[in-house]
């Protein structure tokens, strides 16, 4: 088997839109031929990449021959985290997400055109965007938005009870932010998407169910989704992870599973 090492690499864009530098860590294998097609990941919260296992896991994948060649973007989150991520355009009820749109543009229109003109050989493959808790929202919303930039998008333990209204004020699940975007967007987007949580994300159970809220809100997302057109598991794969916390240990665990399916190659289905 060959061993294949992913190659790290920092690199910094200034951005107009959020008025800051944006370090990224971007992971390429090494010795790629010139001419390869890569698929590119973009990962929120890259802080936080090796702590998620991101090189090591995809090395390992590589080597094993179980996915395709992958360049990996994790965007460091700036100190405005909670105003930069979110569902664009539309704020929660404590005034988060203020920047969602700004940090939609700014990968949009500043990143995606930053990779494009560094590494030549993009283009030609898929492109996923992912992230854990509300960078998972982010993630989950920007691919949404943009089906023509995006082929998959991978939500690990989402914020999707990310919503309008506080308990106290008379809050009902039609509030939540994520779940009325996809029910008033008219057409299906082309974008896949791949859910993950875990049974012990949280203890919250605000309707009494004895299901956790985490859980609810995702599985109120794929029931959306499905109304839309979306098919299971072809175009929206569900993983429940008995025991998994909503921590970056349990994310990196469930990590391959979101690689294979996202960039499997033809030897190694999903």
């Amino acid at each position: 088997m060959l061993t294949v090492e992913m190659i790290n690499t920092p690199h910094q864009i200034t951005s107009a839109f959020l008025k800051r530098e944006v370090m990224l860590e971007i992971y390429s294998p090494e010795h790629t031929a010139a001419q390869t097609p890569m698929h590119l990941l973009l990962f929120n919260d890259g802080q936080e990449a090796e702590a998620l296992e991101l090189a090591s896991t995809a090395a390992s994948l590589l080597s094993a021959g179980k996915i395709e060649p992958l360049l990996i973007v994790a965007i460091k989150a700036g100190e405005d985290r909670l105003q930069e991520y979110g569902v664009a355009g539309v704020l929660d009820f404590m005034g988060r997400g203020a920047k969602a749109e700004a940090y939609t543009q700014f990968v949009v229109a500043e990143l995606l055109p930053y990779l494009s003109a560094t590494f030549k050989t993009l283009g030609r493959g898929k492109c996923g965007f992912a992230g854990c808790s509300l960078g998972g929202l982010s993630a989950f919303d920007i691919a949404w938005q943009h089906p023509e930039l995006f082929d998959v998008a991978g939500v690990f333990s989402g914020a999707f009870w990310w919503r309008k209204k506080a308990f106290e004020d008379g809050y009902s699940d039609q509030d939540r932010i994520l779940h009325e975007r996809i029910r008033q967007t008219p057409i299906k987007p082309g974008v896949k998407f791949w859910l993950m949580t875990g049974t012990e994300d949280e203890t919250a159970d605000r309707n009494h169910n004895y299901i956790i809220d985490s859980i609810d809100d995702t599985i109120d997302v794929i029931k959306e989704l499905t109304l839309k057109g979306f098919t299971r598991p072809e175009e929206v794969f569900y993983y429940e992870m008995v025991g998994g916390k909503h921590h970056p240990s349990s994310w990196a665990k469930a990590l391959p599973g979101f690689l294979t399916w996202a960039f499997p190659t033809p030897f190694f289905p999903i």
